[in-house]
């Protein structure tokens, strides 16, 4: 049965698509059979895996409405352990439609619960919101990875966030955890960087990620070209950080 990771943050620009892709890749890199779900209406998760979502017929839209299954708009990637549940522009009217259905906290749940026993991993790209759309991510995942950017205002909402995963655990689905937190675009030359992770420290004081992912010109360029940044640039800083941190989650999970 697949460990369910939704990747988390309301505040946009933090990271979270790039580490929601690169993390799918190195999984499947090291074995693992992973579906990587898009759940952003902006699907940078699908064009930054090489997907044209504008192209596409039928996405994960169609799927939470009921008008398609999900094995069926699956996009298996060149890697052969890793699979794409895309997400289309149309994935934006969702929002509005899912408010009058049935079990609308559960329709993401129900549809990967079906296929879950397929994957080791299904890896969910939540919107920067804390919309319809994000509370399905979250009541469908077992874990909840934070993305949090070496910047300023870094922190800023993760009290929101953290209120509202509590009130999911409380009222919707008591297993659900935090996983933990990564810090993404670090420079280590910055002051600021270090003062965000001693913040963060104190938010999280036993789930920080040791891998700590670089800002990083690679990594920036390589959605332009529909690639994750192992096939981009493996050399890259920004790929040995994802390497890492795909290897210290599955050592988290070995030992749990």
């Amino acid at each position: 049965m697949a460990r369910i990771i939704s990747v988390v943050n309301q505040k946009g620009g933090v990271g979270k698509t790039t580490t929601s892709v690169n993390l799918a890749v190195y999984l499947a890199a090291l074995g693992k059979y992973v579906l990587l779900v898009d759940l952003d209406p902006q699907a940078n998760a699908t064009s930054g895996i090489g997907i044209s979502h504008n192209e596409l017929e039928k996405g994960l839209y169609e799927v939470l409405n009921g008008d398609a299954d999900l094995r069926s708009i699956m996009h298996q990637h060149e890697l052969d352990g890793l699979k794409v549940a895309p997400a289309t522009n149309a994935l934006a009217g969702a929002s509005v439609e899912l408010v009058n259905m049935d079990r609308r906290e559960f329709r993401l749940f129900d549809v990967v619960d079906q296929v879950r026993h397929e994957f080791d991993y299904i890896i969910i790209d939540s919107p920067p919101s804390l919309g319809l759309l994000t509370l399905n991510g979250l009541v469908a995942a077992d874990e909840i990875l934070i993305p949090v950017q070496a910047e300023y205002f870094a922190l800023e909402g993760l009290g929101q966030l953290m209120n509202t995963i509590a009130l999911i655990k409380e009222n919707i689905k008591p297993e659900i955890e935090v996983l933990g937190a990564v810090l993404t675009m670090y420079d280590g030359r910055q002051k600021l960087s270090e003062q965000v992770m001693h913040e963060l420290y104190k938010h999280f004081p036993d789930k920080i990620f040791r891998s700590v992912i670089p800002r990083n010109v690679r990594l920036t360029e390589s959605p332009s070209y529909g690639k994750s940044i192992l096939h981009y640039d493996p050399k890259s800083k920004g790929a040995k950080a994802y390497e890492r941190l795909a290897r210290e989650l599955l050592e988290l999970h070995e030992t749990s």
